[in-house]
């Protein structure tokens, strides 16, 4: 459906190409740069004296703007729905992996605990493979006096 652009180096992110050669590179008109700023959907950097300054990723986010209106025929607001949803998704994907080396940074350490030789590691510290939505109430048992 729609092609992902990555782009993932620090030197695309460098705001280094002035709207002259920024548009020529993404088949555009400077003018239609200065109005996709405007509108929010591809937002340069500023120079000291307030001149765009264009990233290879902006760039290529140009390119799929101009793929989308023109090869899908999706209107500006609509491709700005789909920028927006398209950052969100990474925004999404980089804090699940962030999650998931927490959660294999906790089972390494529930594993060294297991290890020792603590009587209670191994009877308290369970792993759940699992991803279950169950709910597990635990209540201590009473004693047989009570």
């Amino acid at each position: 459906m729609y092609e992902e652009i990555h782009i993932s180096t620090e030197a695309s992110d460098a705001k280094v190409l002035i709207i002259s050669v920024a548009a020529r590179l993404a088949g555009m008109h400077p003018q239609t740069l200065r109005q996709y700023d405007r509108l929010g959907l591809v937002q340069p950097g500023r120079a000291g004296g307030g001149g765009r300054r264009y990233s290879e990723r902006d760039v290529a986010l140009l390119r799929e703007v101009q793929r989308l209106s023109q090869d899908d025929g999706v209107n500006l607001a609509g491709i700005k729905r789909i920028i927006g949803l398209e950052q969100l998704v990474g925004d999404l994907q980089h804090r699940v992996a962030e999650l998931t080396e927490q959660l294999e940074a906790a089972y390494d350490r529930i594993a060294q605990l297991e290890a020792m030789s603590s009587p209670y590691a191994s009877r308290d510290l369970v792993r759940q493979e699992t991803h279950s939505t169950a709910l597990v109430v635990w209540r201590p048992r009473r004693s047989p006096d009570r």
